[in-house]
């Protein structure tokens, strides 16, 4: 039988031996193991928008129109697509990613803007040699990445459930139809009216044989969003795509409230359509696009999806609409007067010179500024349906706003 004093030497031995075991470990059988990393599934819900400049917030500093005074409608401020981690500037030039772009639904759900002004499926530098990433795999090397590799590269470290697409129309040349128009508006008379909606420069884009190309590109555009989201090691069924269409940014002829006669309608309202081709714009030129975007959908196969319909969206508040007007017509000095919102319009005017720092830009022509912005981040936050997302169209449900953003619905 052992004595005390041998039991207390044991106990010691054990004691050392496990001491030294504890010390040669570096004390990690104390230590939690590390927090899983955010990634597919895990962490922060984040919606990500990606695509041209109709979802990146182009013109979106602006509340309305004046011609009176810049500060009636600046709703940002200079600083308005400065989107760099400092906030002293833009990642890349003339993107013009906006603080009130769409991707901001907020509520508990983060968002990140990786659309650029001007994008087309694929990526390019344009005339002026602004680069303009694509919806794919493109990397020169030095840092300028196309946005399905951007894409890919955040979601493999962040928990994207959304991924809003916004494609196409540059693809069918839509700033330089807008062009072609206002050109010969305001090179024609009231007897002797050149309409561009028979151009050839202007029907090329909407032949058969195009609108089957331009199809193709956006299909192949969709899968490579789909592709950068398996490389980021999402399955399917994970995220939703969710795909919106254009919305209509001027009236038929009997909506819009500037006459046909002289050059009031571009140089007052910075609207210079003919009447006729204001009808072909809204019935043939938007619904052919539209269809050409959702149809790409159901060509690329992509299941997990859904459509978010913005055709009718601003309607009642579209550029030089007989329903609203300059905050001059209307009265107003600021965009933070009560009814600004419903007295004023919801896309930027049409022009044809600014200045190289702005304060308006020419390619800010024709966009939804930042009360669309804001209406259009209502739009699709109701169709992320707090992470349930669904199809649907939006529309104007009321005047007023509801926590800074106008009143929409999505039906």
């Amino acid at each position: 039988m052992r004595s005390q004093s041998q039991r207390r030497r044991t106990r010691g031995a054990v004691l050392g031996v496990l001491t030294a075991l504890l010390t040669a470990l570096g004390g990690l059988a104390l230590t939690a193991p590390p927090a899983a990393a955010d990634g597919p599934g895990v962490g922060t819900p984040w919606v990500v928008t990606v695509g041209d400049s109709y979802i990146s917030g182009e013109a979106g500093r602006w509340a309305g129109s004046s011609n009176a005074s810049t500060s009636y409608a600046d709703a940002l401020g200079p600083t308005a697509y400065y989107d760099n981690a400092a906030g002293t500037g833009e990642q890349i030039n003339r993107c013009h990613r906006s603080r009130s772009a769409e991707a901001f639904v907020g509520g508990g759900v983060s968002g990140l803007n990786l659309a650029c002004s001007g994008a087309r499926t694929a990526t390019f530098t344009d005339g002026n040699g602004y680069f303009k990433p694509g919806l794919d795999f493109y990397d020169d090397g030095a840092g300028r990445i196309g946005q399905a590799k951007a894409l890919q590269q955040f979601a493999a470290g962040h928990n994207v459930t959304m991924v809003v697409v916004s494609i196409g129309g540059n693809d069918f040349n839509f700033g330089s139809i807008v062009q072609t128009c206002v050109s010969d508006f305001l090179s024609s008379s009231s007897w002797f009216k050149n309409y561009c909606n028979d151009d050839s420069s202007v029907t090329s884009n909407f032949t058969s044989a195009n609108v089957a190309a331009v199809k193709g590109r956006i299909a192949t555009a969709y899968q490579n969003v789909r592709t950068a989201m398996r490389n980021a090691g999402y399955a399917d069924g994970a995220w939703t795509m969710l795909v919106q269409n254009y919305p209509s940014p001027l009236p038929r002829s009997t909506g819009i409230r500037y006459g046909e006669s002289g050059y009031t309608r571009q140089n007052t309202g910075g609207c210079g359509f003919w009447n006729a081709d204001l009808n072909w714009a809204n019935d043939t030129a938007l619904p052919t696009i539209n269809s050409t975007v959702v149809g790409a959908v159901s060509t690329a196969g992509i299941a997990n999806s859904r459509t978010l319909d913005l055709s009718a969206a601003f309607n009642g508040r579209r550029l030089c609409e007989s329903t609203v007007g300059l905050y001059e017509e209307k009265g107003l000095t600021s965009w933070t007067q009560a009814g600004a919102v419903d007295k004023t319009e919801w896309v930027n005017q049409i022009r044809t010179v600014s200045t190289v720092s702005g304060p308006y830009f020419v390619q800010e022509s024709l966009h939804p500024n930042y009360w669309a912005q804001m209406a259009t981040r209502s739009c699709v936050r109701q169709a992320y349906n707090g992470g349930t997302p669904r199809s649907g169209a939006c529309s104007i449900s009321a005047t007023g706003l509801l926590n800074g953003e106008p009143r929409m619905t999505l039906r």
